[in-house]
């Protein structure tokens, strides 16, 4: 009887210490497993990357905010995307705007994609119909024969890359090998937005055609001693429309300043209602030597060299 009794006591022992060593067993499994397997992805992660188009809209969105969340910069002198104050830029001399040109040295060199006139005038056109009659002199249209696109900086003011005219040829042969790669663009007017710092922008999608990620791409690896930090988002695809320098016509005295920005908000949708869902083609790319600083925005000196967008396969 004693014998039975210490044989059930050691199976129970011997049972229990089976059922420790499988829980035991188990939970280090579990916790193995848990440590192999790979973190949930983000939405950003690379398996579920944003796309160009989307990266444009989200780019929109916060452009379209700058004016709300940072006020009317323009009416203090505010600085430009490209470091430069208002009063750089331009002087009114007996109540006419007068660009203010200085010479870039060495000179600028920019890469962009030309909006030919075929599309540029009618949009000139509708922008001055709407803003001209409220900012007669304070106000500075783009020239509607140099609507265009900036993509790539060899060089620019604020990091200038010196280039001998060797340099610039080897350059512009780069830039044209590029061109001859890429597709013409069939892009839209997403929509127009109003900055902080004066400046009236007309923001596209890309309908069809080589992105405008891709060309930055491509010309990063032709242009090697290129500026490492560019002034704009590779997504980006903006043009210049017109750039506010000051009050609307109506004297100071009479303008409700809780008011002031919801009437640039409203002229902003009335042109947004006139030119949004615009479409057009670009088919050149622009090597362009600026010898002024911003030539191509300001009407400047400069030195252009155009090549035709080929869609030619690598």
């Amino acid at each position: 009887m004693a014998r039975t009794r210490n044989w059930l006591t050691h199976s129970k022992a011997v049972a229990l210490i089976w059922l420790l060593s499988a829980t035991l067993f188990y939970f280090v499994f579990q916790m193995a497993l848990r440590n192999s397997s790979p973190p949930p992805q983000s939405p950003n992660s690379s398996d579920n990357p944003v796309s160009a188009e989307e990266r444009r809209t989200r780019l929109y969105d916060k452009m379209a905010r700058d004016l709300d969340e940072h006020g009317a910069a323009f009416l203090k002198h505010g600085q430009t995307s490209q470091s430069l104050a208002l009063s750089d830029l331009f002087t009114i001399k007996d109540g006419s705007i007068i660009p203010v040109l200085k010479a870039a040295t060495p000179p600028v060199r920019a890469n962009v994609l030309y909006l030919s006139p075929q599309y540029s005038i009618s949009i000139a056109d509708t922008v001055k119909s709407i803003f001209l009659p409220h900012f007669d002199k304070m106000i500075w249209f783009q020239n509607s024969t140099l609507y265009h696109f900036s993509m790539f900086h060899a060089s620019h003011h604020t990091e200038p890359v010196p280039a001998s005219e060797e340099e610039i040829e080897v350059e512009a042969n780069a830039v044209k090998a590029v061109a001859e790669g890429v597709c013409p663009l069939k892009i839209v007017i997403d929509r127009v937005v109003l900055t902080s710092t004066g400046v009236l922008l007309g923001c596209w999608q890309v309908v069809s055609g080589t992105d405008p990620t891709t060309i930055r791409a491509k010309l990063r690896s032709a242009l090697p001693r290129a500026p490492a930090k560019q002034y704009y988002d590779e997504a980006i695809l903006h043009t210049t429309l017109a750039r506010l320098l000051g009050h609307p016509n109506t004297s100071p005295s009479e303008v409700n300043k809780t008011l002031e920005l919801q009437f640039y908000h409203d002229l902003v949708q009335q042109l947004n209602n006139k030119i949004r869902g615009y479409q057009a083609t670009v088919t050149e790319l622009w090597y362009v030597e600026e010898f002024d600083v911003l030539a191509l925005a300001l009407e400047g000196r400069m030195k252009v060299r155009k090549f035709q967008l080929g869609c030619s396969k690598p």
